[in-house]
């Protein structure tokens, strides 16, 4: 946890409003139009300092809204003398100079660095207690890659960067229907690996670990005293009692007890395909999925466009939209992006800053 978090334990939110960072994402995507969109419109409950061209996000700004006010820093100003709070009527902008000019819809691999550097310039500011928290938007991978810069993601950049050895990818969400139904979160096993794969990488380790890090993360982050998880088998009806495969049996079951005699209130397995009814969703604040597409179809179906990414287990809260760069969106205009998710995850990062402040240390 941050210098900062910890310094304000315990008590209720600040005098002046929070501070986040927010990431502006690949230039050439719809990135910097939401994320001065939702960063706008929240601006009279957080203080959202975007991380960017000052000069590109001031343009974008004025052919979005001649309202959006914003007032550009270098990072070094910020190092030297800190991070000025401004007030509701305008947006802080860290300048991050872009290295090319940006074609709306086009990739340049000379702004790859740059792009990173906003991710670099994100983790140093709250380590530096500048912020409380961070919210991605969405960034292309190969961009970075082209620009001769090995990048997988930004989760396992935040990972290698704050020396974290496994973080946790979920996604949350308010389901549109029905009305009352709870918070949906859906938490990873695996993340981005081919199916075969899936099987040889979960083992009672791993997932030992990937339990103690949501039951963490739902107590510090998100002030849930007793997180109750629910866990996806692998195989066809949780493996039908060992016909179906045997991963339940040998590798999950076990996982499980042993992580109940450690207090966390883990059950299952339970066949996937009948484990995302409200009957059993309204008894549980995390399902644990045992890969990619077993769990987020039927979060991103139930939140799609509300929806936000999590990563568990960093030392720092960060939260991210549920979508890509969407390019051809991007090349077509703007005024065509929708900005919900960004607002999504600058809102549920605002939360869980909230609640980290709020949890005891020993909690956390």
């Amino acid at each position: 946890m941050s210098a900062n978090l910890q310094a304000r334990r315990p008590g209720a939110r600040p005098a002046t409003r929070p501070t986040i960072a927010v990431t502006t994402g690949e230039p050439a995507g719809i990135g910097p139009e939401i994320a001065l969109r939702a960063a706008w419109a929240r601006r009279a409950e957080v203080n959202a300092v975007l991380l960017g061209d000052a000069a590109f996000l001031a343009m974008t700004a004025q052919q979005i809204d001649p309202a959006i006010r914003v007032s550009a820093l270098s990072l070094q100003a910020v190092r030297n003398g800190g991070l000025p709070h401004f007030g509701p009527e305008r947006l802080c902008v860290i300048d991050i100079p872009l290295a090319a000019h940006v074609v709306p819809g086009q990739l340049n691999k000379e702004n790859g660095r740059a792009v990173l550097a906003t991710l670099d310039a994100a983790i140093e500011g709250v380590q530096a207690g500048w912020f409380e928290a961070v919210a991605t938007a969405p960034l292309q991978k190969s961009t970075i890659n082209d620009a001769g810069v090995p990048f997988s993601g930004h989760t396992e950049y935040f990972a290698g960067r704050t020396g974290t050895p496994r973080v946790v990818m979920m996604l949350a969400g308010q389901p549109h229907a029905p009305e009352d139904a709870p918070p949906l979160r859906v938490a990873l096993a695996t993340t981005h690996l081919p199916l075969k794969d899936v099987a040889a990488a979960i083992t009672r380790e791993s997932l030992g670990e990937i339990l103690d890090i949501i039951a963490r993360d739902l107590r510090g982050k998100f002030g849930i005293a007793a997180p109750r998880i629910l866990v996806a088998g692998l195989n066809p009806h949780a493996g039908e009692n060992g016909y179906l495969g045997r991963e339940e049996i040998d590798v999950i079951e076990p996982a499980l007890a042993a992580a109940r005699e450690r207090g966390i209130d883990a059950r299952g397995p339970y066949p996937a395909d009948t484990l995302f009814q409200p009957k059993y969703l309204r008894e549980a604040d995390c399902v644990l999925a045992m890969y990619h597409d077993q769990g987020l179809p039927v979060l991103k179906h139930a939140t799609f466009g509300q929806g936000v990414n999590i990563t568990l287990g960093l030392p720092l809260i960060r939260t991210s939209v549920d979508h890509g760069t969407a390019l051809d969106l991007a090349a077509r205009g703007l005024g065509l992006a929708d900005s919900r998710s960004m607002e999504e995850a600058i809102a549920a990062a605002l939360r869980m800053a909230d609640a980290a402040r709020n949890t005891p240390q020993k909690d956390a």
